[in-house]
């Protein structure tokens, strides 16, 4: 029954993740980041709160009084501040109970993660006890209401001497002190919260504890927006003498409390513990026959240990072995690599991020993927990458240089003399001001890390790519992302390597050459630069290195030239050049750059050629003309996949 269940709540989230992929893309899909925006909601929460009580009087009528003049007489601010506190309090459950379902869904709450399952929990019962005792605060009709209703709720509990009800009879049963203890009530619970959602989140590797900035400024701008179209009022004084007989309830908080009427105290009871009962069980009910398993990586040769419904990536990063990832949902394919033995459980994934024949072929997402027995994979660990964290620098546009029609070189240097250090073929994201990235690759090599060199290709409608070849100027300040990717130069071994690239994916290829010379790699390294027409190969730099390096040939493809380019060359499309140059590839490296169609043109005929594998290492991309829908690198403005 509960693999049933688990199958539709996959369905829906999975239809709905789809669908808010093809709006704003996978990169700020606010359902990969339901649990880093209910950390934004507790901050709002925080701020605003800390706002409201610096004007707000503990008196019995100071109460109501003090809440009317800062919603009010202070409406610009006061008010809105007060109307986002009320919001982001209904947004923090409502988040709450979507990333508490999407995880039943996805069945990430038994073995090990049971923990983090109760702390959930406990997490949202907390907000619950803080989001009732605030409607207490303003005391306005509809916290006379939840006063009395709360009291006669915990009346059905065998624990007072006495009934709490007789408190809030009549007008004056309440004093100044009552107050004082509920503001301080009302401010250390959710501290306690947050020490809960601290550890609830450590819990986690590398846990998504907030959202992406465009989805944290549209999600602050909306509430703001219902803020002033709907602000968040006082239902009217306090009169403990009457029953007040027509209030707006709070569903989100106070959705149990017309059944105290309905039925009685007593059940009501019934049914919250055993919801929250049911919870707690959960984790237990049901529970996945797999134990814990060895996972062995090849060729590095580590061993880790899956626990229990653990992902072959959450058990990897958990024991510090580095493996290929962007968005850990299922949606990008970075992660994925090849089952060499035993089985595994696919997990849950985006249509078309993992076909049948790639499964066939032992192919599996990894960040998806749980083991079933002992495992062997075969994966790149980026363990040198890891070497270079990823920061946030800023840069300046030191050197601006037009190299085509449309292609742009931009010359990078680092403020405050601290360097972005990173291997040859890996790639930086630019951050815009509306909190989107787009993602270049580092065109020059590690031993130049004084400086980042970028080939920007013009897209037609594309923001970034029209700013820098229209408005852009040197001295431009930029705030870049880095170093990022796992393609990269496998200098070990002595097989022969084969570069192809495509248009402006010289750039990333570049890089690497400049770094092979550098080292020098004695290996025969024959390049393939594929353009539609002369103007396309915008740098002289490859019949400049055929020259200075005797291991080094350069063989430049036109798909499309015209009679008065006069064209001598090679013509085609670049991967049927290397068919024609090479019977054999069993004992080559190829190194693919540049659109999908390019890169996954040359596969399948190469590997009918004998090429292994895991010795095609490629680097697609593909235009973006809004925000990329998953962080990898690109070689012009969008995002790359391979």
């Amino acid at each position: 029954m509960i693999k049933f269940i688990h199958r539709i709540g996959q369905g829906i989230f999975l239809r709905l993740e789809n669908a808010l992929n093809g709006v704003w893309g996978a990169a700020s899909n606010p359902l990969y980041y339901l649990g880093g925006i209910t950390y934004l909601m507790f901050w709002i929460i925080v701020v605003s709160g800390f706002y409201i009580f610096a004007f707000y009087d503990t008196g019995v009528e100071d109460a109501f009084n003090t809440v009317e003049q800062i919603t009010h007489n202070q409406w610009y601010l006061g008010g809105i501040m007060r109307s986002l506190h009320r919001y982001a309090s209904d947004g923090m459950i409502l988040f709450a109970v979507f990333h508490l379902l999407r995880n039943f869904a996805f069945d990430r709450y038994r073995n090990f993660r049971w923990f983090s399952w109760y702390t959930g929990i406990l997490v949202l019962w907390l907000t619950v006890m803080a989001g009732i005792s605030g409607y207490w605060l303003p005391w306005d009709k509809l916290a006379q209401f939840v006063a009395v209703a709360t009291a006669e709720w915990l009346d059905a509990l065998p624990i007072f001497s006495a009934p709490l009800v007789r408190n809030f009879l009549e007008d004056g049963s309440v004093n100044d002190r009552f107050f004082t203890l509920l503001s301080l009530m009302h401010m250390g619970i959710p501290l306690g919260a947050f020490a809960v959602i601290w550890i609830h989140t450590q819990r986690v590797p590398n846990a998504k504890t907030s959202p992406p900035k465009d989805v944290t400024i549209g999600l602050i701008l909306s509430m703001v927006a219902l803020a002033l179209i709907k602000p968040a009022v006082s239902q009217g004084h306090t009169n403990l003498d009457n029953v007040a007989d027509v209030l707006n309830l709070d569903w989100f908080y106070l959705w149990a409390y017309p059944l105290l009427y309905t039925w009685n105290p007593a059940k009501v009871w019934g049914l919250v513990g055993g919801i929250t009962g049911f919870l707690l069980l959960l984790p237990f009910l049901g529970r996945a026959k797999q134990g814990e398993y060895e996972i062995t990586t090849v060729p590095c040769g580590h061993t880790v240990a899956a626990r229990k419904g653990e992902t072959i990536l959450e058990a990897a990063l958990h024991h510090g072995v580095n493996l290929p990832y962007v968005c850990r949902e299922g949606v990008c394919g970075s992660c994925k690599g090849k089952i060499l033995r035993g089985t595994v459980d696919y997990g849950t994934y985006q249509k078309g991020v993992l076909t049948e024949a790639e499964k066939a072929e032992g192919k599996a997402l990894f960040c998806r993927a749980r083991p079933l027995s002992d495992l062997h994979i075969e994966c790149c660990e980026i363990d040198e990458l890891g070497r270079f964290p990823i920061k946030t620098m800023n840069f300046t546009v030191q050197k601006m240089e037009r190299a085509a029609s449309d292609v742009m070189l931009l010359e990078l240097h680092p403020e405050g003399g601290e360097q972005m250090k990173f291997i040859a073929g890996q790639y930086v994201a630019i951050l815009l001001d509306d909190g989107t990235k787009r993602n270049f690759s580092i065109a020059n090599a590690p031993q130049e890390a004084d400086r980042l060199q970028l080939h920007i290709r013009l897209v037609p409608g594309g923001k970034f790519t029209g700013h820098v070849f229209n408005k852009m100027k040197e001295g431009d300040a930029l705030q870049v992302e880095g170093p990022l990717g796992s393609f990269f130069l496998h200098k070990e071994g002595d097989k022969p390597i084969i570069f192809m690239c495509g248009g402006s994916g010289f750039g990333s290829i570049k890089g690497m050459l400049e770094y092979a010379f550098n080292i020098g790699l004695t290996r025969t390294i024959v390049l393939y630069w594929g353009a539609r027409s002369p103007a396309g190969l915008y740098s002289d730099l490859p019949e400049k290195w055929q020259q200075e390096h005797a291991n080094f040939k350069f063989i430049p493809v036109l798909s499309e030239p015209k009679p008065e380019d006069g064209w001598q060359g090679r013509t085609g499309f670049v991967h049927e050049a290397i068919l024609q140059d090479y019977q054999n590839l069993g004992n080559c490296q190829v190194y693919a750059c540049g659109s999908p169609e390019m890169v996954e043109a040359g596969r399948t005929p190469f590997m009918a050629k004998g090429l292994p594998e895991d010795q095609y290492f490629s680097d697609a991309f593909y235009v973006s003309r809004k925000a990329p829908a998953a962080e990898a690198p690109v070689s012009s403005e969008g995002v790359k996949h391979g």
